[in-house]
């Protein structure tokens, strides 16, 4: 029979892909699935792909519209890559057209051609190559413009590279067009992504474990086969090198290789070293891109003009024409699950795809995640070690410090203050750690207790002094301070607890001979600043670092032989099961950045709770030890990765809706099928499983954006039953009257239960 049928995958509200007629223009060998199309939908015209072409449609015919247009002469997509969106729409239970909103670049959602055009760029002239006279010496953005050129004067530069190594150079590189000093060109859109490649480094030799590592990943590659590798490395023995020779295999045989990295900030490095080691371009793909660079990013590796795709988790989604090997970098890292819109997972993603491909892949980590360590037990990743620091480096020592009544600086003990004495004393870099930013977390008046709260959150504001602002960490929200309390008119506030603003101040009072870096996100907002800023730690242009997060993971200070660590104790308490996983993953980055040079490490974590199994066996034992602990109370308490978890949240602006919605949820999920009435734990007995619905309940944060929160927790024994359970419901959520009064989101294998 003749396909007339095109099934399309549009943005909205629909868990399977619409149905329209084909054109009588075009004959079904024409369209083809992958390809973008533009359809009438609703009130105005619609970009969808195309999933498929069927011979009949549920749909009557006087209701089916046809094709307006095609976009495109051949498919975006492999079959395998439609088969991989299809796999997460499914899956994470999100309709299939999001899932492709979230895959495309934002052009290509728009309908520009697949293949962008190329950028333009800018090169000295004969007569702007004999301008540097002519510059005025108090021109200094005119000089540096010149001198940047001159320096790259075989290779264009365009805006992209221009904005990684100078500021304002706009007006400048206007008056050198003026004076026919410059002249423009349009080069390859990949030529915009940065400066010109550096030539090719001679590679180092791998150690014994890292070539084990790239030898045995390598046979896979070369079987043609799926293989899952979890690579644990402790910090500082050379991950990266050993990625690098997978990759150097992969490309020697004419293939592509994916590497996702968890922060923005690690991939101007990683890029830079990639670069250098295989001697050639990496495409670069992550949220701090434009869409033009997006877009030339996506078009070069699907049409494999370069070998390696480096980005942070959205580079999961970029098409290649040949695809040999993924690798994801600090596996364990949260960042890879995305935590709005399509709640997919890029880590379990990637595996995924992987096997579709049937091609390696590597998950690295010095801490990897219980579940993939539960996943390695089972023999469904095979286990790589790396146990040696490179290059003869020494694992850090590692020490409690217990505070308890001692005295302190900004949250700085003195046993602290004293180690940070004798290092910089001897010319060495310290790094302390504080996760959390702003001046004080708390302002509070002195008289009566009255806090400082978000009027949209159930949170306090912060307070930064930098800013004189309050702000909320959780809406963005910020105000100036009150002049007096709004409750009892005194003037005297107190600024309750330590952020990085604070720290930073008390050690600049401590030690003004010092010269300091904080980096945080306050101080990284600007395009580029991550990057200077870990440049300047790198070169040991800074005594002492005081920094958040953002320098657990994948930076390499070869001059830190102290890492100080403050506040940790939160990770100890928390109502979410995953927070002591995630402290003592955050300890060991952290304390990986500690003597990764000629000079051992020294790390001291301060505590108020110094018995503490948990820390205990972490810093007398190590990760692995932790994890086997760990492991086994998850199973005694049938959690993650013994059960498998599916978290339904909804807010509303009305207190009551959000959770009248859950509970309807609910009830239709209990007479979805009729299994026996629960037991008093709330389990609900099937012949072969045990399902539950826990909740609703309120969220850890009750009201968040002038919106109440609630959740509802599904967990399952099964994970396939559990899936099931859902998926009879699902398309009732789009349904419910309430449906248009709350937001509502479905998570799959959720990692927060904020």
């Amino acid at each position: 029979m003749t396909q007339n049928i095109v099934k399309v995958a549009v943005p909205g509200p629909f868990l399977s892909p619409m149905d329209y007629d084909l054109p009588a223009d075009l004959s079904p060998q024409t369209l083809q699935p992958g390809m973008r199309v533009r359809v009438p939908f609703r009130a105005k015209s619609q970009l969808g792909l195309v999933m498929a072409l069927a011979d009949h449609s549920d749909v009557p015919e006087h209701k089916r519209k046809a094709v307006e247009a095609v976009l495109d002469e051949q498919p975006l997509l492999s079959s395998t890559d439609q088969q991989f969106w299809q796999w997460l729409s499914h899956y994470y239970h999100q309709p299939i057209g999001e899932v492709v909103a979230t895959a495309l670049p934002k052009r290509l959602r728009q309908g520009e051609p697949a293949t962008p055009a190329g950028t333009t760029a800018w090169r000295l002239t004969q007569a702007g190559l004999a301008a540097e006279a002519d510059i005025s010496p108090r021109a200094h953005q005119q000089t540096a413009l010149w001198q940047q050129l001159k320096k790259t004067e075989s290779d264009p530069m365009t805006a992209q590279a221009l904005n990684q190594v100078l500021t304002n150079w706009r007006p400048a590189l206007k008056r050198f067009e003026k004076q026919g000093w410059v002249e423009t060109v349009q080069v390859s859109c990949l030529a915009g992504q940065r400066p010109a490649t550096k030539p090719h480094q001679t590679n180092p030799i791998l150690n014994p474990e890292q070539q084990a590592a790239v030898d045995q990943v390598d046979r896979v590659a070369q079987s043609g086969e799926f293989g899952a590798f979890l690579l644990e490395g402790v910090t500082g023995s050379g991950k990266t090198e050993a990625y690098l020779g997978m990759i150097e295999r992969v490309i020697e045989r004419g293939r592509q290789a994916l590497v996702l990295v968890p922060e923005i900030g690690l991939t101007p490095q990683t890029v830079a070293r990639f670069e250098a080691y295989l001697g050639q371009p990496v495409a670069v793909m992550h949220s701090g891109l434009n869409d033009s660079e997006r877009h030339c990013a996506w078009s070069a590796v699907r049409q494999g003009d370069v070998a390696v795709l480096l980005g942070t988790r959205s580079a999961l989604f970029t098409p290649f024409q040949n695809l040999g090997l993924c690798i994801l970098d600090e596996e364990h890292d949260l960042s890879f699950k995305q935590q709005d819109g399509v709640r997919y997972s890029a880590r379990d993603a990637l595996v995924r795809r992987a096997h579709l491909e049937q091609v390696p892949v590597v998950l690295g980590s010095a801490t990897p995640s219980l579940e993939s360590l539960r996943n390695a037990d089972l023999g469904r990743y095979q286990s790589l070690h790396l146990t040696q620091r490179a290059a003869g480096a020494s694992m850090p020592t590692l020490k409690l410090l217990d505070v308890r009544g001692a005295a302190e600086t900004a949250g700085v003990s003195d046993a602290l203050m004293t180690a940070m004495e004798a290092h910089l004393n001897a010319g060495h870099q310290v790094l302390l750690f504080l996760n959390r930013r702003g001046f004080a977390p708390v302002m509070m008046c002195h008289d009566c207790g009255w806090q400082a709260q978000c009027a949209d959150c159930d949170a306090n504001m912060t307070w930064h002094a930098a800013s004189r602002l309050l702000k909320c960490h959780h809406c963005n929200a910020q105000s100036p301070p009150p002049s007096a309390c709004p409750n009892c008119g005194s003037v005297h506030f107190a600024k309750i607890g330590q952020g990085t603003e604070q720290l930073e101040a008390a050690m600049r009072e401590r030690f003004p001979d010092k010269s300091l870096l904080r980096i945080d996100r306050d101080t990284t907002r600007l395009k580029g600043q991550m990057q200077k800023l870990t440049d300047q730690a790198r070169a040991g242009d800074a005594d002492i670092l005081i920094g958040t997060q953002m320098l657990a993971k994948g930076h390499h200070f070869p001059k830190v032989t102290l890492v100080g660590m403050i506040d940790l104790d939160q990770g100890l308490f928390s109502c979410d099961y995953r927070a002591a996983e995630r402290m003592a993953q955050l300890v060991i980055q952290v304390a990986g950045r500690a003597g990764r040079g000629e000079q051992a490490g020294e790390v001291l974590i301060q505590t108020h709770h110094p018995q503490h199994p948990l820390l205990t066996r972490l810093v007398e034992r190590g990760y692995g030890p932790f994890a086997e602990a760990a492991l086994r109370e998850r199973e005694a308490a049938d959690l993650p990765p013994f059960s498998h978890q599916i978290l339904i949240r909804a807010e509303s602006v009305e207190a009551g809706a959000a959770e009248a919605f859950l509970k309807a949820v609910k009830n239709g999920l209990n007479s979805a099928r009729m299994p026996k009435q629960p037991s008093e734990t709330g389990a609900f007995e099937w012949p072969d499983q045990r399902l539950w619905a826990a909740g609703p309940v309120v969220a850890p944060m009750m009201r968040r954006q002038k919106r109440w929160r609630y959740q509802l927790l599904l967990q399952g024994d099964h994970r396939g039953r559990l899936h099931s359970w859902l998926a009879q419901v699902e398309s009732q959520f789009y349904t419910h009257p309430l449906a248009r009064k709350v937001r509502w989101s479905i998570d799959v294998d959720p990692q927060e239960m904020v």
